[in-house]
């Protein structure tokens, strides 16, 4: 390995992450001017050999990362740090692998996904958003994370797989404790062994659950999602395991991040309502600009990990030993100023708007993504048609973590009939 420039960041503070968000954006605007390639050391300083990651905050850079998929690998797995084997047998699913594994397990689950069968759900997911508008507090008065952006996407993925609602409020209290492992409001006790407890806990049980709805589809196929991944009569398809697996993934990047674009765009929206208002103004003609530009400046995935396939493989004028860890910061990417003309405005116009929501071009481009627009789409144009005064009140409390851009929490008004 060349000579490693080594530059202290507050990277790995989650207390930094969950409290700082203009202090954020300055270190990472300092990263891309000064320092776009830097290796965060972890661990105790002078420890050998010397263990971290090179952080990459550029958009050029993370577009060709996501590119080279031979070269930088998502096998060897996809979080900072290496997780026990027990838990990435839990959380991996397809974002861990590559071909020709990789291949097989999305192929499959592309089935479910196409455009043209996402757009056959658009009725389903309005009828879902009003539904839930319709549970709203009549007070006029909500936690708009728990009463109504968590709950569309998450109910909107039970409908389409075919989970019975029964099970809603224990699929999100668990994807919560998952995904939100590091944050005591969801795992009071967070030593190491008090979070392994909880997520092989929430885990196990979501497997569970899908095993037995993917074993009850073989036997008695039905007119659902469950059923065209593990029992389509042509073609391979998901074992039960897999599928269970696959879920644990599909909640959290179908929940998590949808819920959370939601609810940063409130936000957002609220601070801004000249861009609300020109929105609501003709919102058909400004509606997909909107969603771009939520998605961007929402970044809901902080980051992905790659890992260096082979000594001497290249990005720039840098060159990488095999096992080096690569750690892609889309939320910076996204505030790229040789990509994004002003990018710390808020602006629904904004055009071209590369942004890496969705993480970069190639294998791992996730496969959620027009579902997710869609979503949004129909979210805003029904929640602002309902109640058109709808505003965030004050500063939205966020998820201790530096992988989620999370909002675990966010007081919202409106005018209740």
């Amino acid at each position: 390995m060349i000579e490693t420039e080594e530059v202290a960041t507050p990277l790995n503070d989650l207390n930094w992450w969950q409290n700082n968000p203009a202090e954020r954006d300055e270190v990472f605007a300092d990263l891309r001017r000064n320092h776009p390639r830097v290796f965060v050391p972890v661990g105790a300083p002078g420890a050998e050999p010397v263990k971290g990651f090179y952080a990459l905050t550029r958009h050029a850079d993370i577009l060709e990362v996501s590119r080279r998929s031979e070269d930088f690998v998502s096998g060897e797995g996809t979080q900072i740090f290496d997780q026990p084997q027990q838990l990435r047998d839990y959380r991996g699913s397809i974002i861990d692998m590559d071909n020709p594994e990789h291949a097989r397990m999305r192929k499959i689950v592309s089935r479910g996904f196409t455009p043209r069968s996402l757009e056959a759900l658009r009725d389903e997911v309005e009828g879902t958003v009003r539904e839930i508008l319709d549970e709203m507090p009549s007070s006029g008065e909500c936690d708009f994370v728990s009463d109504f952006a968590a709950l569309l996407p998450l109910r909107i993925i039970d409908n389409l797989l075919g989970i019975p609602r029964e099970h809603e409020k224990f699929i999100l209290e668990a994807t919560n404790t998952i995904l939100g492992a590091s944050d005591s409001e969801y795992i009071q006790d967070q030593t190491a062994v008090g979070i392994g407890k909880a997520v092989t806990a929430a885990s196990e049980g979501l497997i569970t659950l899908l095993r037995t709805l993917a074993e009850e589809r073989i036997a008695d196929p039905r007119d659902d999602l469950i059923t065209k991944l593990v029992a389509a009569t042509e073609g391979d398809n998901l074992t039960p395991q897999e599928m269970a697996k696959f879920f644990i993934l599909l909640v959290g990047a179908g929940n998590e991040t949808t819920r959370n674009v939601i609810t940063h765009g409130l936000s957002v929206l609220t601070r801004n309502p000249d861009q609300r208002d020109m929105w609501m103004s003709d919102y058909e003609d400004y509606s997909a600009g909107a969603i771009e530009e939520m998605l961007r400046w929402a970044s809901p995935v902080v980051h992905m990990r790659r890992t260096v396939a082979r000594d001497g493989i290249r990005l720039g004028d840098k060159e990488f030993s095999k096992g080096d860890k690569l750690v892609l910061w889309y939320t910076s990417a996204n505030r790229d100023e040789t990509v994004f003309d002003d990018p710390y405005t808020f602006d629904i116009a904004r055009d071209p708007n590369p942004h890496l929501a969705f993480g970069g071009p190639g294998p791992h481009f996730c496969l959620g993504a027009h579902l997710a627009r869609l979503e949004l789409a129909v979210a805003f144009r029904e929640l602002y048609t309902r109640y058109p005064d709808i505003r965030a009140v004050g500063e939205p409390a966020m998820l201790r973590s530096n992988f989620l851009n999370g909002v675990k929490h966010l007081r919202a008004t409106y005018s209740a009939g």
